[in-house]
């Protein structure tokens, strides 16, 4: 008689982090010349993150866009002399041929919606460095440039494309997957290229999409060449937007070391930034620890002390534990942001930051800031600041406690020496802007004058229970007596509430009014592809994305809803 067959039991999924080096690449050639870096694409079929999918014609998931995060990173801090980055292929007749269909089809929503939450910051922080470090970026489109890797192109400042009478632009989702282009295609296409409404609508449907002259007459590219001449007509795009550059010659750069992180049962732990994560209750405290008394305020010795740097220190050890967090904890759907040492040691980074501006280390450590404060804008977490005895939220800080759903802070009405305050600094007024363009207490207040206006008289002055409620800055003020209880009470009825709801409660409410091409961009990620993606004409059995590659066609529910 035959022994039964064992039942396995699917294996746990493997932790996903976000570090890596160049020396581990498997998917990108990252060069320097002079003045120029390029990021040429060459992805490694084998080398998906997770098995079931070859990586092929230049597709990526999400280990290939982690590299190209730390690529970005290495540029801005190693390489002050790079003016231009070149986004190329390494591959004959390709781009790059977008997202990976097959990890799609494979993938839960949740992996789907995260990647593409990932891939949509990435291609937010290139604009971001365009638009605030001087660096400037081309998409070399060397060959076939589909789906995501036209999204990659239109986040570069020009986009070039091969003249081989093959080579060709397309957003082939809606008629090939039955799903949206997830990485900011249909908003960039007309915010940001401005293509005629009719000509969008054709190119959204067209699987083969446009080639050269018709792709520069609707916009849709900014130049072409014949292949003999594509080398020089990059060349010249990029020595006229070198010209426009004003990162530093002959600065030695700063190196980013590996992320001194630890894991364990209870979290991850950092130098800056320490993650408690209780399952049980299905939240995640987070503690960032404010600078010790040391911290350089000449420029010279700012630029010396490098990553080890306070504000670039913490900004490096909480963009990775939110991504930790955000991809690896699911189930984790409230984060309690808190902070722990001097306030005044704070204040006196954010002066540092304030006064050296215009330093070009000090310049890009300002968008590390800005880029981490806005990944947690956009994180599908409720977020609850707890301000406390021994609290430091002040000016950079603060900024956390602005980014929360809610606020507590601690009254001590018997013992107000101890009482925690909330400090702010020009900091908070428009340095760190949100994906909307306005600081957090603009969007907090709606942009009117008088609450901002009280605000800034109240800059550098330690804010009690009293002074804070009275300015709007908190949600609450709970003396020490009801304070365990009232906090207990908001966290189970956080925690009973459906996730779902949460999550398009939260994004309707964080940015306030006034729309731009980043808001419009997360808007459709987390509303209309989120649903797109579990409706079974994408994901069904017969969905688009399901039978993609198998020679089926799709089979679609008719009725419009």
């Amino acid at each position: 008689m035959a022994e039964p067959a064992l039942k396995l039991e699917p294996a746990p999924p493997r932790l996903v982090t976000y570090d890596t080096h160049p020396d581990r690449y498997r998917h990108w050639k990252l060069s320097f010349d002079g003045t120029t870096a390029t990021l040429a694409m060459d992805v490694d079929e084998d080398g998906g993150l997770v098995p079931g999918y070859k990586l092929k014609l230049n597709s990526y998931d999400l280990g290939v866009d982690i590299e190209l995060h730390d690529a970005l990173q290495r540029i801005r801090f190693e390489h002050p002399e790079v003016r231009v980055v070149v986004l190329t292929s390494a591959k004959e007749r390709v781009f790059c041929s977008g997202a990976n269909i097959f990890m799609l089809g494979q993938s839960t929503h949740a992996w789907k919606v995260n990647f593409c939450k990932f891939t949509n910051e990435t291609r937010n922080g290139v604009e971001d460095s365009s638009r605030h470090s001087g660096l400037k970026f081309v998409a070399a489109c060397n060959g076939t440039t589909a789906g995501g890797g036209y999204e990659l192109a239109l986040a570069c400042d020009e986009i070039l494309l091969v003249d081989d009478r093959s080579s060709a632009v397309s957003l082939p989702e809606v008629p090939l997957l039955g799903v949206l282009p997830g990485t900011g295609g249909l908003t960039r296409i007309t915010d940001k290229r401005r293509v005629r409404r009719d000509y969008a609508d054709v190119f959204c449907t067209l699987v083969e999409g446009v080639r050269a002259p018709r792709a520069k007459e609707w916009r849709l590219v900014d130049e072409h060449a014949k292949p003999q001449q594509f080398a020089d007509l990059v060349r010249r795009r990029v020595e006229a937007l070198a010209a426009t550059s004003d990162r530093p010659a002959g600065t030695p750069g700063v190196a980013l070391p590996p992320l001194a992180r630890t894991i364990d049962d209870a979290g991850y732990h950092y130098p800056t930034v320490d993650v408690r994560v209780d399952r049980a209750a299905r939240h995640a405290t987070i503690t960032v620890q404010a600078p010790a008394a040391g911290e350089p305020a000449d420029v010279a010795a700012i630029v010396a002390r490098g990553a080890a740097w306070w504000p670039l220190a913490m900004a490096r050890d909480l963009d990775d534990a939110i991504l930790m967090l955000r991809t690896n904890d699911l189930e984790i759907g409230t984060w309690i942001l808190k902070t722990a040492g001097e306030a005044k040691h704070v204040l006196a980074c954010d002066e540092a930051l304030e006064r050296h501006a215009a330093n070009w280390f000090v310049r890009e450590t300002t968008g590390m800031l800005r880029r981490t404060l806005a990944r947690l804008d956009v994180t599908s977490r409720s977020l609850y600041a707890l301000v406390e005895p021994g609290s430091c939220f002040a000016g950079t800080l603060a900024e956390l406690a602005f980014a929360a759903d809610r606020t507590y802070l601690a009254a001590l009405p018997d013992a107000q020496e101890r009482e925690p305050r909330i400090t702010l600094s020009s900091a908070n007024f428009g340095r760190y802007p949100m994906v909307n363009g306005k600081s957090r207490l603009a969007a907090r207040f709606y942009d009117e004058e008088a609450p901002l206006a009280s605000a800034r008289a109240a800059i550098g002055r330690p804010l009690d229970a009293d002074g804070a409620v009275a300015l709007g800055l908190v949600t609450s003020a709970p003396d020490d007596l009801d304070w365990d209880e009232e906090i207990r009470l908001a966290l189970e009825e956080r925690a009973s509430l459906s996730p779902d709801a949460l999550t398009g409660m939260e994004a309707n409410l964080r940015f306030g009014p006034g729309e731009t091409m980043e808001t419009r961009v997360f808007a459709r990620l987390s509303a209309w592809q989120n649903w797109i993606f579990i409706r079974p004409n994408a994901t069904g059995e017969t969905g688009a994305l399901k039978v993609f590659g198998s020679g089926n066609k799709a089979k679609f529910n008719r009725e419009r809803v």
